[in-house]
């Protein structure tokens, strides 16, 4: 199964400048608990505004650039490459970012785990429109964050 994993606001803004526009440890969490023991696959700039590989789980990073290496991770060119090698090792690959990653990826994706932030940021980055060929299959109860901004837990799978 191929999974994207996303948290965004109320405009589908997901990052600004090369980072998330909020802070919500809670969210955090719930991302670990999701991606913990799986494949996650992201871009190289996602990957550097993480700044290390995350642990407890194949980091593979997708980059054009032939050249580039860090330490804990698996490098790849392209995503159907990154996508082979996730499934080597989970039977969950998990899709963390960012905006290009994931609109090359929604093709492709079985699973959408989406927190929606219910409040609008300024960004620069955007989750793709998703809500066309997806069927929501599970919403949590309204979050609060400890600054009381609110969020959901949404589960979309692809139509059939």
């Amino acid at each position: 199964m191929i999974s994207l994993l996303v948290a965004h606001d109320v405009q589908r803004v997901i990052g600004k400048d090369n980072q998330m526009p909020w802070h919500i440890p809670e969210e955090l969490a719930y991302f670990k608990k999701m991606t913990m023991g799986k494949a996650i696959v992201m871009g190289r700039k996602t990957f550097e505004s993480i700044g290390r590989p995350l642990p407890g789980r194949l980091n593979i990073i997708v980059t054009r650039n032939e050249s580039y290496e860090a330490e804990g991770i698996t490098v790849v060119h392209d995503l159907q490459t990154a996508i082979q090698k996730a499934k080597e090792y989970s039977e969950e690959v998990v899709i963390i970012g960012g905006a290009q990653i994931f609109d090359m990826a929604m093709g492709l994706a079985d699973r959408l785990y989406i927190t929606v932030i219910e409040n609008s940021y300024p960004g620069d980055t955007f989750f793709p429109e998703y809500k066309e060929g997806w069927q929501l299959t599970s919403e949590s109860d309204v979050q609060y964050a400890e600054d009381r901004t609110a969020y959901v837990y949404q589960i979309w799978d692809k139509k059939e």
